[in-house]
């Protein structure tokens, strides 16, 4: 029997995702969609300081989330990430209602305590590694986790992602040459999500070379472009950097074409922006076509998440905020630490 998620078409036809596995993205995807627009919601209700997400990155965030070999230290994989990362951290097992909580930055926030902007996910037992507003730097700091992976051996893996704008960072640079140096490649997948922005600035107007992932190629870094518009496209060709990441101990860049549905920020507006590609519709158009899922389980499937995502939005208004005593904790070194101390 052929258990593998991926089915091979015949006469030509292009590589299938299971049904089961489909509609799993699907419900990831939609689920992603529906936690960014009640964010935008509460940043308009005034239950927020400051909102940005990734609605448009859904089709690519989530199959890398499923992809992940999650747990915690140098055996699995290490994840540093940016603020448009929400579909990967539901797609490893993150309640939604948790963003909420980081939006209207209540005590009971799991990823900072209420004390950092939404988007900003921890999770040390998954090996997410705090996500930081400066862009890029998490491109300086993976090669750390990538280098104990290699003296430590096995198969887990560094996956460092940012957006096309953020390439211009020197920390960017900074990761083509320690990932490749000869005879100390690191097995380290770093991923460009390209949504043709960096805040206002269009992407035509930076960018001299045709694609972000022929840099790689001065440094002997194996590369790829792909459709990150498409969750099948994006599940199948994540597994194969995986893979070969895993298996060679070697580095990827991957570059993945995505959309900025609602703009940079809540800085910006955060409206509705026509003429991108819709990568949920479009998939939800393709289920639809292949008799996977009918037009009305789609619908009563958003009307059920957007309702539980309302409660969810009632719960979190009603918790309390921070203890302001609480603001020195998490900033130094605990006391129980070995050579640490609170000061």
């Amino acid at each position: 029997m052929n258990t593998s998620p991926i089915h091979h078409g015949t006469n030509g036809e292009s590589a299938r995702l299971a049904p089961d596995l489909l509609v799993r993205m699907h419900e990831l995807m939609l689920q992603t969609r529906l936690l960014e627009e009640r964010l935008i919601t509460m940043i308009r209700q005034g239950d927020g300081y400051f909102w940005i997400g990734g609605p448009g990155e859904e089709a690519f965030n989530v199959p890398l989330g499923l992809l992940v070999h999650k747990g915690e230290g140098v055996a699995h994989d290490y994840l540093h990430l940016h603020y448009r990362s929400s579909g990967t951290l539901l797609a490893l097992g993150a309640e939604p209602i948790d963003s909420l909580r980081q939006m209207k930055s209540v005590k009971a926030d799991p990823y900072s305590g209420g004390r950092n902007f939404v988007g900003h996910y921890s999770v040390r037992t998954w090996n997410v590694v705090p996500i930081s507003s400066p862009i890029e730097v998490q491109f300086s700091m993976a090669p750390g986790t990538a280098i104990a992976q290699k003296r430590a051996g096995g198969r887990g893996i560094t996956i460092v992602q940012g957006g096309d704008a953020g390439t211009a960072e020197g920390d960017f640079a900074t990761c083509l040459i320690w990932a490749s140096r000869p005879g100390n490649e690191l097995p380290l997948l770093m991923i460009v999500t390209n949504n043709k922005y960096g805040i206002s600035t269009p992407y035509s107007t930076q960018h001299g070379e045709p694609r972000i992932s022929d840099r790689g190629k001065a440094f002997g870094i194996k590369t790829a472009s792909i459709d990150g518009n498409d969750p099948e496209v994006a599940y199948v060709e994540l597994k194969k950097a995986m893979d070969y990441v895993r298996t060679e101990r070697r580095p990827f860049l991957l570059e993945a074409s995505v959309s900025r549905l609602y703009g940079h920020s809540s800085s910006s507006g955060a409206n509705f922006v026509e003429g991108e590609v819709d990568g949920l519709a479009r998939f939800e158009a393709k289920l639809v076509e292949r008799q996977i899922l009918s037009r009305t389980a789609l619908d009563e499937m958003r009307a059920r998440m957007t309702q539980e995502l309302l409660v969810a939005y009632q719960k979190v208004k009603q918790e309390p905020a921070p203890d302001p005593s609480s603001i020195w904790e998490h900033v130094f070194a605990e006391k129980n630490v070995v050579g640490g101390g609170a000061r």
